[in-house]
């Protein structure tokens, strides 16, 4: 066989085991990568695939998936509404979901939300202790007084308390957790790497678009 024959085979054979790894990787089974919700939630544009990453500022595995995440959302598709949903699991998750509606109130979440994560996991400052939070803050150039009264508002309250009665709709019990379309659902737990979390997330948005 002559070496140009030999190169296009190899080729050939390349193209054809990279494509079935490709399906291999995207496949995935129910039970084991994600789960149908036992009660099904209504999503807000029924014109869009809804995704909601419920987490916890203080998780560890939703500070690992979120640079993840993050590089999945510059690239998200058109037909895709993504959400981050602060969870309100214990009583001490009260002050993260504050801290999250509060931001997002005040449009500071594209500033804020990472610089929080990276203050509570890599510099170990407990924001969850609110003088420890207000004085942090304030170090971040946002005014002080308007954050504390946007915390401690009506608005950032029926918020907590609507995310509150989510985690019981949604039946959920730990974070990180994606729910694709308000019917599938993946943590964190059912993959072996965050990045095993965003393939399972694409392959079940793939699903949700399919059903459509």
């Amino acid at each position: 066989m002559k070496r140009q024959q030999c190169l296009a085979v190899f080729l050939l054979l390349s193209s054809f085991f990279a494509i079935n790894f490709s399906s291999a990787q995207a496949e995935v089974v129910e039970g084991k990568h994600y789960t149908v919700l036992a009660k099904p939630q209504p999503t807000g544009d029924s014109s869009k695939i809804e995704v909601l990453e419920f987490f916890w500022y203080g998780c560890p595995h939703c500070y690992s998936l979120h640079p993840h995440l993050k590089t999945w959302l510059t690239n998200k598709p058109d037909d895709v509404d993504f959400r981050y949903v602060p969870a309100n699991l214990r009583a001490n998750w009260v002050t993260g979901a504050k801290i999250f509606y509060t931001i997002e109130a005040m449009d500071k979440t594209d500033a804020l939300h990472d610089l929080i994560y990276d203050a509570i996991h890599r510099d170990k400052i407990d924001l969850h202790q609110e003088t420890v939070l207000f004085d942090w803050i304030e170090k971040q150039g946002i005014d002080r007084k308007k954050f504390e009264n946007t915390y401690q508002s009506f608005a950032v309250q029926n918020q907590v308390a609507k995310v509150t009665q989510m985690m019981r709709q949604y039946q959920l019990n730990g974070v990180p957790a994606l729910v694709v379309n308000g019917k599938y659902f993946t943590s964190g737990g059912m993959s072996s790497t965050p990045q095993g979390t965003v393939d399972t997330l694409n392959a079940l948005i793939e699903k949700a678009r399919k059903e459509r």
